[in-house]
C-alpha cells in the first residue's frame, strides 16, 4: 500500500511538473502573422501611419495580441473577418490595454472601444456588422483624435473579394 501512495505522490509530481513547463510553452507556440502598412485617415483631414500585423486565419484571429508584453506605439494588428459581421472579442490572456477600431467592408470606423482591459473575460461587442478590427495601444485613440468615421486603409482592407 505504502508503494502505491509513493507512486502516485511520484506521478503527481511529474504530472505538475510537466504542466509547469508545457502551459508556458503553450503560450509562446509561435503563430506567423504577416505586416502591412496602415493608414487611418481622419474627418479632420489627418493621415496617421501604423504597422499592422495581420491575422485573417481562424488560428491567428484566435491568438491575436495575446501574450504580448510589449507594442510600438506605431503598431497595431487587424483583424479580416472575411464577410461583414457582428463581432465580439475579450481580452482574455492579453496583457496590453488596448483601443479597438471596429470597421466596415469600406474601412469606415463604426464603433471604438478604447481601454480594453487586460485579461477581462468581458465581452466587447463591435455593436453593427464589421469586416475589420484594428487594435493598437490604448490612450492612441485619444490621443491622435481618431473617431467613428474615421477611415482605415491597409493592403487588407483595398484587396478585391474573392
Amino acid at each position: 500500500m505504502r508503494g502505491l501512495i509513493l507512486f502516485d505522490v511520484i506521478r503527481s509530481a511529474i504530472l505538475a511538473l510537466f504542466f509547469m513547463v508545457a502551459l508556458p510553452a503553450l503560450a509562446d507556440e509561435e503563430i506567423r502573422f504577416d505586416k502591412e502598412p496602415l493608414l487611418i485617415q481622419t474627418a479632420a483631414g489627418k493621415v496617421l501611419h501604423f504597422t499592422v500585423e495581420i491575422a485573417s486565419t481562424p488560428d491567428q484571429r484566435a491568438r491575436g495580441l495575446m501574450f504580448r508584453k510589449t507594442m510600438a506605439d506605431d503598431a497595431g494588428m487587424i483583424f479580416d473577418f472575411d464577410q461583414p459581421r457582428r463581432v465580439t472579442m475579450w481580452m482574455e490572456n492579453t496583457t496590453l490595454p488596448l483601443d479597438m477600431l471596429f470597421a466596415d467592408d469600406t474601412g469606415t470606423i463604426r464603433h471604438i472601444k478604447e481601454n480594453a482591459t487586460p485579461y477581462s473575460r468581458d465581452i466587447i461587442d463591435s455593436t453593427v456588422a464589421v469586416k475589420y478590427v484594428v487594435e493598437l495601444n490604448a490612450g492612441i485613440v485619444a490621443k491622435l483624435g481618431i473617431k467613428p468615421g474615421d477611415r482605415i486603409v491597409s493592403a487588407t482592407t483595398t484587396k478585391k473579394a474573392k
